[in-house]
């Protein structure tokens, strides 16, 4: 299985290239980007350190919105002019996207393109992550590592609409500061607190009830032994580029249950959940749930907004706006 590292100097492995303008096919559409949000993902394709190798040549990017310039003979669900979203597993970073008219999500006219590309893959994960994998109830604590990250801040938000209590785990000042803008309940921060175990615990008044793990490494054994007996621990990625090595001992002690969820995989094998999630986040969104954007890059700058995401200094979201000035 390839390693969860980002690769080193992302820039010696990308090009901006230009390609012939793509034709709609049967079933098909063709999409002017507006705007791409760039994922952790988006950095693992490139360095081959994804569960699921891509050969290149490829154009990396796995969310976008935009508007329908090009639509293929059969398609009846939207017409040029059209604003939507869409979800790929690469090829979003670019002017022009060709995808199947079933990837695409019809948006109003009044929709921000910007956040319509930014909340896709980081509020489904994190919302099935906390309703369908964890079963997150009114009043329980979850504490969620790498809380201002593009997953981490979607979770946090998201919890506190379901009625949880959040406790953001933090590595800056920065980012504590903009977790506490989000409305987080507690946040420790690792620059600054000797035990983080201790911390959380007095904090939560014995553990915290969810985990939901975007980091790994060293910290996910410290997250696993702060939470409360019968916990959900919910592992979701490697930002640190270290797969944790959890002692099972501390799951037999704890009676605590270890959970994986990965988007992909649970759309793919549990599509009635993945409906019900998708009905239910579309709600939050009409309501104004959605992302915080803190970065936009021109797509000659990609290689920056990735290196940025691979660093985990971003807060929040960013995208990539194709013609913009970034």
């Amino acid at each position: 299985m390839p390693q969860a590292r980002p690769p080193e100097r992302l820039e010696h492995l990308l090009s901006l290239v230009d390609v012939p303008e793509p034709v709609a096919a049967d079933g098909e559409i063709v999409v002017a980007v507006t705007a791409a949000a760039v994922n952790f993902t988006d950095v693992l394709f490139i360095g081959d350190g994804y569960q699921v190798s891509v050969d290149p040549p490829f154009t990396p990017g796995s969310e976008f919105a935009g508007v329908v310039t090009d639509v293929g003979p059969g398609v009846s669900t939207v017409e040029k002019g059209a604003l939507v979203r869409g979800a790929m597993m690469v090829g979003a970073f670019a002017e022009r996207v060709l995808v199947p008219a079933s990837a695409v999500t019809r948006l109003p006219e009044t929709a921000g393109l910007e956040l319509a590309a930014a909340t896709g893959v980081t509020h489904s994960t994190a919302y099935s992550a906390l309703r369908s994998a964890a079963r997150i109830a009114h009043g329980e604590w979850v504490a969620i590592t790498g809380a201002s990250g593009g997953v981490g801040s979607a979770a946090l938000t998201l919890a506190r609409e379901s009625g949880a209590r959040t406790l953001a785990v933090v590595s800056t000042p920065a980012k504590a500061a903009f977790c506490h803008r989000l409305g987080a309940d507690a946040i420790v921060d690792l620059s600054s607190a000797p035990d983080v175990k201790g911390r959380i615990r007095e904090i939560t008044g014995g553990g915290a009830d969810v985990v939901l793990d975007v980091v790994g490494g060293d910290l996910a054994e410290t997250m696993l032994r702060a939470m409360r007996r019968r916990g959900r621990f919910v592992t979701l990625g490697y930002a640190s580029g270290d797969i944790p090595r959890i002692p099972l001992s501390l799951v037999l002690l704890k009676g605590v249950q270890i959970l994986g969820f990965d988007i992909r995989r649970f759309t793919q094998h549990e599509p009635e959940l993945a409906a019900r999630d998708a009905a239910e986040l579309a709600a939050l969104y009409e309501r104004g749930v959605g992302a915080t954007v803190t970065a936009r890059y021109p797509l000659e700058r990609a290689a920056a907004a990735l290196t940025a995401v691979a660093s985990r200094s971003v807060m929040g979201k960013v995208v990539l706006v194709p013609g913009g000035t970034g």
